[in-house]
């Protein structure tokens, strides 16, 4: 199973997707933040992108200014789709989907605060987990402290842990951004983590080796 990890800008027309998509490497899913399906209208063309190129899509998307939870099969049918969990309160359901014999865990941005306790009736039966984040992180104290998160939710589920943000924009606009993307081993060992490195990866889950695409989409 191989997952292309990507970093593209705010848009409103899913041209990065599509860029993404269309690459002649071999891969099976696409992770995108959280939000960059910008509406409805263009969930309906995500689904039709999934469908053409047989590539699942795991992102984000907006509803009436609110972010949402989304995977896409690679029929282009939408297999987990849910509110994003306010914060103190338990992680929302559904938050794993199976897929061809696979489970996949799936924390929307902030939700990674909530996930050591959200995701454990699924135990350690989860293939890997999805972090979709919105925007790049405002300090690096925030950093510091969700990739430690993240590390002991890929220990506690004995699973791997891939996230990423965009690479524009930032938290409340205060004008701060550091964007990342990431894959935490099962052990809690960083495979990577990439800081204001907005190159695509893509990571074989098996092997756990990644390459690295060489362009950005920003």
């Amino acid at each position: 199973m191989k997952i292309l990890i990507s970093q593209p800008n705010h848009e409103g027309n899913l041209e990065q997707l599509q860029t993404e998509l269309a690459l002649d490497d071999d891969f099976d899913t696409v992770l995108f933040p959280e939000g960059y399906i910008r509406d409805k209208d263009n969930v309906a063309r995500a689904c039709a992108l999934a469908n053409k190129y047989k590539k699942m899509i795991i992102t984000g998307y907006r509803d009436n200014n609110k972010d949402r939870a989304l995977i896409i099969n690679q029929h282009g049918e939408i297999i987990l789709e849910r509110a994003k969990t306010p914060m103190n309160v338990r992680l929302y359901t559904p938050s794993a989907v199976e897929v061809n014999g696979f489970k996949i865990g799936y924390l929307l941005c902030v939700e990674l605060l909530q996930g050591l306790l959200g995701l454990e009736e699924y135990d350690t039966s989860l293939t890997y987990i999805a972090h979709p984040i919105g925007v790049g992180m405002f300090s690096r104290d925030q950093l510091d402290e969700w990739i430690s998160e993240a590390k002991r939710i890929a220990v506690r589920y004995n699973t791997m842990i891939l996230g990423t943000s965009h690479a524009d924009g930032s938290y409340r606009n205060c004008g701060i951004s550091i964007p990342i993307s990431y894959c935490i081993d099962r052990t809690g060992d960083s495979i990577f983590i990439s800081e204001n490195d907005l190159r695509t990866r893509i990571i074989n889950l098996e092997t756990k080796k990644y390459e690295i695409i060489e362009r950005t989409l920003a």
